[in-house]
């Protein structure tokens, strides 16, 4: 589409935009006395629901349809492409991959940030600590599979070759080999994680920070009047006290976990068997272009969602209920 085409296609959704709300405005307007205040409600949101609808219900619907025909999208065969999924290889390595990074993310992330954000509590120069861990989640995730690339680089053990990666110059510092940190499996796929874990560190720290903050005084003068030890505190006092917020920063980090694809197809495009299930929906929608191959691992992706987010949505109604 040339730049005019352009032009006059955003022109005439901003009027169609105007005139919508006009609309619905002019109609509003209409209904009069308290009786009114519902249905002038339902009338407001009804250019919301209906973009949901469009670009998320629709959409939704049509992936699932999707699921069940061939890799033209023509021919319909039921369930193959989820039978694809559970039973070769390449996708079941997929799958584990998948179970491995929600699994070790979401603990790791909140454990580190956990006791980083005790360690600094009240500390001398708090702001500057808590900053060097929170910095990661400035960068986007395609920045910092970047920069843990050029961390993990390899060149080859030979005279005259340089390690320019930082992992692997440590490595020879220390008399070892270089290795090819991001080839060999399964490790390959724990130094990928490695990188969510240092961004998602941050937010678990600041969250839980917060939260270790909102515990009444009170409640730890008391426990240490009564001998309470560090371990104590953290164990009796801490822990119960933050138990909601720790819940909410597992799972919220756990759903971030599961459509992670910006790392792994930045460090190893899905190679050297790193894939997980939102990268593999990208190669074989786009790349491969077995539609409804694609489909199938969307659908599964998001299924595999639903219960983290209702678990997730139940705590917080727990927590505002106290």
């Amino acid at each position: 589409m040339i730049t005019g085409e352009k032009f006059l296609t955003m022109c005439g959704a901003v009027l169609l935009f105007v005139a919508v709300v006009g609309v619905i405005l002019f109609i509003a307007s209409r209904f009069g006395g308290r009786r009114s205040d519902g249905p002038v409600a339902y009338l407001y949101l009804l250019p919301t629901l209906a973009m949901l609808a469009l670009g998320l219900v629709y959409p939704g619907l049509r992936t699932i349809y999707q699921s069940f025909f061939d890799a033209a999208g023509t021919s319909f065969i039921g369930l193959d492409n989820y039978q694809t999924i559970f039973t070769t290889e390449d996708q079941i390595t997929v799958l584990r991959n998948t179970v491995l990074w929600v699994v070790v993310t979401p603990f790791v992330a909140t454990a580190v940030g956990l006791i980083y954000a005790i360690l600094v509590d009240k500390a001398r120069m708090e702001a500057f600590a808590k900053a060097l861990i929170f910095l990661p989640m400035a960068i986007s995730f395609v920045g910092a599979g970047i920069i843990w690339k050029f961390i993990y680089e390899f060149r080859p053990d030979q005279v005259g070759i340089k390690q320019i990666g930082l992992l692997n110059q440590l490595v020879v510092m220390a008399g070892g080999k270089p290795q090819q940190w991001l080839v060999n499996q399964p490790w390959n796929t724990l130094f990928l994680i490695v990188v969510m874990i240092w961004i998602q560190a941050g937010f678990a720290m600041t969250v839980l920070s917060a939260a270790i903050k909102a515990i009444p005084d009170d409640i730890v003068e008391a426990a240490r009047l009564d001998g309470v030890g560090p371990f104590g505190m953290f164990r009796f006092i801490t822990l119960p006290s933050i138990r909601p917020t720790l819940v909410v920063v597992l799972t919220t980090i756990g759903i971030g976990t599961l459509k992670v694809f910006d790392i792994v197809r930045t460090m190893t495009g899905g190679q050297f068997f790193t894939s997980v299930v939102a990268n593999e929906f990208y190669s074989q929608s786009f790349r491969a272009n077995n539609q409804g191959l694609g489909a199938a691992l969307a659908v599964l992706l998001f299924i595999l969602v639903i219960p983290i987010v209702v678990y997730n949505i139940r705590q917080l109604r727990a927590s505002e209920a106290r």
